[in-house]
């Protein structure tokens, strides 16, 4: 089977999955691409409804994500931001004056008795994509940190406004245990060939999607043909607090952490090779390790990367 005629359902959030996707797309038709998005980072503000990871994987595949900052849109003002200021609102959020149309969007949307998978796929088709984006649910989870001094505090509070500077304690996914996966997202991982789990944060970006109810259970019975790229390179990440996490709840920060995280879920890793020594490790999880460089520096990087981690998985690496 050629990657004209495989189906993808990728797990993911964040800026590495979105690289991720843009190299998928390169090597598997879009129609043919799932991508199943964390939304326990999601947040109302100014009593808008806020995706960010996936208006992140929205906006890099449209060619429009804002190099400068790394999120939000191309072309930006701030105007709406100023003004803010000016009143002494809440302004650590950064919502540009393009981006806050997505968010007033989505929330009027919602308000109208729209899923969160509809409003999806409609700004997903208003920016052309073929590929089929889903929240990872159409409930309400959320990420919760627990800092070392016993606070308690959403996520964006702390990755944006205390910029994830704080020790971290531990990591609580409210709602989860009543949230399920939705009907769409249980029938991509049923009927595709093969499962990544994209180069994201094993620990705020992963593990509340695996948290829905039954969703882990699923993917591990697809273990055989399901591949993880590993987030993390030299024992460091290559963005975010993905390393100061893992350290913090008691992982080896290292692909071989990543491969005992996802051992239950995942028989294939796909790591970097500054990371190469650490592949016998791998092996003892009862996971086949594959080689090669995973820094998406370039698009051909990322498009090679995406063939590989399908090679693992359809075990024709």
């Amino acid at each position: 089977m050629n990657t004209n005629q495989l189906s993808v359902a990728v797990l993911c959030g964040g800026v590495g999955a979105a690289r991720f996707l843009t190299g998928l797309l390169q090597v598997v038709p879009a129609a043919n691409v799932t991508a199943i998005v964390n939304t326990a980072d999601d947040m109302v503000l100014h009593g808008l409804s806020i995706s960010p990871d996936l208006d992140t994987c929205t906006y890099t595949l449209a060619g429009q994500i804002n190099h400068e900052t790394g999120w939000g849109l191309t072309g930006e003002t701030w105007q709406a931001r100023s003004v803010l200021d000016l009143y002494g609102g809440e302004s650590w959020f950064g919502l540009g004056d393009r981006d806050l149309g997505t968010h007033l969007y989505r929330t009027q949307r919602l308000s109208e008795g729209a899923t969160l998978t509809e409003v999806t796929a409609e700004i997903a088709q208003a920016w052309g994509l073929e590929l089929n984006i889903l929240p990872m649910t159409d409930d309400t989870v959320r990420t919760r940190i627990t800092l070392d001094t016993d606070e308690t505090i959403d996520f964006q509070r702390y990755f944006v406004e205390r910029r994830h500077a704080d020790p971290v304690k531990a990591v609580h996914f409210d709602g989860a245990d009543q949230a399920t996966p939705s009907a769409a997202v249980l029938r991509a991982i049923d009927t595709c060939d093969v499962v990544v789990i994209a180069p994201s944060n094993p620990i705020v970006s992963i593990a509340p999607v695996l948290s829905l109810g039954g969703l882990r259970e699923q993917v591990a019975a697809r273990r055989r043909s399901t591949v993880v790229v590993s987030p993390i390179i030299g024992g460091s990440a290559v963005k975010g607090p993905a390393a100061d996490l893992l350290r913090s709840l008691g992982h080896e920060v290292s692909a071989v952490g990543v491969a005992a995280i996802y051992a239950d879920v995942a028989a294939h890793i796909v790591i970097d090779t500054a990371d190469a020594e650490l592949a016998a490790r791998c092996r003892e999880f009862d996971v086949t390790p594959t080689v090669t460089n995973t820094m998406m520096t370039e698009p051909d990087v990322a498009a090679h990367l995406a063939q590989v981690a399908i090679d693992a998985a359809t075990h024709r690496g």
